[in-house]
């Protein structure tokens, strides 16, 4: 791997990021009366990352082509958009120099000197993704529950970093795995269970499981990090991950009507619990088909659930709206993603525009609070990773093992940060329609600090020239090929 191509990116992308310090300045110039967007563009050539300039205001559109935002027809409201932080994320930053790691850190969740990264996925206990297989309680007994080394020397310090550059950061908290000493072969015959792969919960331990993540939230709160929401099991139907346990619908939800919704209850945690946490197409499996909505059905059940979290390892994000067509007062958020070998994960040609378009906009316009996808940070060779884990993953950032210095950006890194850098937390999405040419697709916001967010995706091998209006002002836009361009604004 030629490590010097990715040295000379990471330069030119810290300079891009460092441009978005200005993004306050400019915008306080609108105020002063020199109304101006701040734009921001990523080609799939990699000519332009995070490129950072600023385009005039107008009150009459420059071009033909005029795309209008309307506020009045309102959708969600926006959660934030960010990355996992696994064990393997934060071992790779902890070999960094506190210098590097702060300036990266800074880079990617500062809200003024960075992209504002504003939502984080953690594994309860063990992912796929730690330096070994382990839960917090090995040893039978809930009363055994303790922190382990992963959080404490790695997890821990990290998102106390990442709390300290950005301190409303949104956390989501996913298990991977319960102790397997709650785990059964089957519901019927019930007999011990003991692997970290697949298994099921033994209903006898449901209270205890329960108790287990009011302890895990309760310990992360005591060292100063609050677990904004949580999902009961990280893919649910998946069998054979390295850390995995099956929880059909019907299970998923007895546990959280009798136990876990209660245990919250009584801890007094407004912790968010999100069902279901896997794929669009349930992994074919006929009785588990639109799995959250059999969920709602039941009102004790749907009383603890504030929504369902989807992956999209298998089937169409048009499920997405298809779900909240049957439940509009259930939220849905999307919470994993994976690039690597499989998918030519390193190409940003490819990647930049098909993840753009299917997790980063596709998810966003099918009514997704937040977009979270898998490792913000991996090393060259696609690890840490333990046997049975992913061998073939890349990060949304891949560091070389030789220095923990040299930056290689995946697409992963650049639709997050699309988003993040001008839509952000509380912002609602509104209409925007007018120009439906093929290749190009957009989603535009209301932030709460009164700027207009807007994104587009331009996957035509030509240049877009098109006009912006949200009745106002006009912005001018000019989008290169193959191109993600962002704008944000004072109304």
């Amino acid at each position: 791997m030629n490590l010097k191509l990715p040295l000379l990116l990471g330069c030119c992308l810290f300079a891009a990021i460092t441009a978005c310090a200005e993004t306050s300045a400019s915008l306080d110039e609108n105020v002063a009366g020199k109304k101006k967007a701040d734009v921001y563009i990523t080609t799939a050539d990699r000519q332009q990352s995070f490129n950072h300039t600023t385009q005039k205001l107008s009150k009459t559109p420059a071009f033909e082509s005029v795309i209008t935002l309307n506020s009045k027809v309102k959708f969600q409201e926006m959660d934030g958009f960010g990355a996992a932080v696994t064990g393997s994320t934060c071992y790779n930053l902890m070999q960094m120099t506190p210098a590097d790691r702060a300036k990266f850190l800074t880079e990617t969740f500062s809200d003024k000197d960075g992209l504002g990264f504003s939502y984080i996925r953690i594994s309860i206990g063990c992912s796929d993704f730690s330096l070994s297989e382990y839960t917090c309680c090995d040893t039978k007994g809930i009363e055994n529950f303790a922190l382990q080394t992963e959080e404490k020397e790695y997890v821990i310090p990290i998102l106390k970093d990442i709390l300290a550059i950005n301190p409303t950061i949104k956390i989501l908290g996913s298990p991977w795995t319960c102790p397997k000493w709650m785990k059964v072969n089957n519901l019927e015959e019930k007999k011990p269970f003991d692997s970290w792969t697949s298994g099921q919960l033994n209903p006898d331990y449901y209270q205890d499981y329960a108790t287990y993540f009011v302890k895990w939230i309760e310990a992360f709160c005591n060292e100063g990090i609050d677990i904004y929401s949580v999902t009961p099991q990280n893919e649910p139907l998946n069998r054979g991950n390295s850390a995995s346990l099956f929880m059909g619908w019907k299970e998923e939800l007895a546990f959280v009507r009798d136990a876990l919704g209660p245990a919250f209850k009584a801890a007094g945690l407004d912790t968010k619990i999100y069902a279901f946490d896997h794929n669009y197409n349930y992994d074919n499996m006929a009785d588990q088909q639109q799995y959250p909505v059999k969920m709602y059905d039941d009102e004790v059940a749907a009383a603890f659930l504030t929504g369902a979290a989807y992956h999209n390892y298998g089937g169409r994000r048009e499920e997405l709206n298809n779900i909240r067509q049957k439940r509009p007062d259930k939220e849905l958020i999307f919470t994993e993603t994976s690039i690597g070998m499989w998918n030519d994960g390193r190409n940003l040609e490819k990647r930049l525009m098909e993840d753009m378009r299917e997790v980063a906009l596709g998810t966003v316009n099918n009514w997704c609070k937040g977009v979270i996808v898998w490792n913000l940070m991996l090393d060259n060779e696609r690890g840490p990773w333990r046997e049975g884990g992913c061998k073939t993953c890349y990060g949304a950032v891949d560091i070389s093992r030789d220095d923990y210095k040299t930056m290689t950006y995946n697409s992963h890194y650049y639709i997050i940060g699309h988003l993040s850098t001008v839509v952000k937390p509380g912002a609602v999405r509104i209409e925007s329609k007018g120009v439906a040419e093929k290749g190009l697709m957009y989603s535009a916001f209301d932030n709460p600090d009164g700027t207009v967010a807007f994104v587009l995706l331009n996957e035509g091998t030509k240049e877009v020239r098109l006009t912006v209006t949200d009745g106002k002002n006009c912005v001018d836009c000019v989008v290169p090929a193959k191109s993600v361009a962002s704008y944000r604004w004072k109304k």
